[in-house]
């Protein structure tokens, strides 16, 4: 059981060249409409996404996939991502659910925290990093 799941990373990369791969994260009671909304997220947007994850603690994998012949598919790849992590948040859960949030993500922190979190956020790294030298441009973009 292990090796297949080590294995369906390296399986789900291998059928294109290009997926954007999104860790999130809902209640347990709510994976039914997580996987309802990547239904409708493929349907809408006309995109091949697979899901896997830890179902047993709400975190999905959702890997979209991306045509490389579809000149299209990347900008309604990008277009299903944000209105995926809208629908996270809606379900009460979160944009990353073991991955942090971290370069890729970083642009989509206000769609789950206020500002006051984030500026809390951004105080506790300046304390914590006062010159700036752990990790670099990978959250805080300004």
């Amino acid at each position: 059981m292990w090796r297949l799941r080590r294995d369906l990373s390296p399986a789900v990369k291998a059928t294109t060249e290009r997926k954007l791969n999104n860790d999130v994260v809902v209640p347990r009671a709510r994976v039914p409409q997580l996987l309802e909304l990547v239904d409708q997220l493929r349907r809408d947007h006309q995109l091949r996404i697979v899901c896997f994850g830890h179902a047993g603690d709400g975190n999905i994998h959702v890997n979209i996939m991306l045509d490389p012949a579809d000149l299209s598919a990347p900008e309604r790849g990008e277009r299903a991502v944000r209105e995926l992590f809208e629908g996270v948040v809606a379900l009460e859960g979160s944009i990353s659910g073991e991955h942090g949030i971290g370069f890729s993500k970083a642009r989509f922190l206000p769609l789950e925290l206020g500002p006051a979190e984030i500026a809390l956020m951004r105080r506790v790294k300046q304390a914590f990093d006062p010159r700036g030298i752990l990790n670099p441009g990978k959250i805080f973009l300004d």
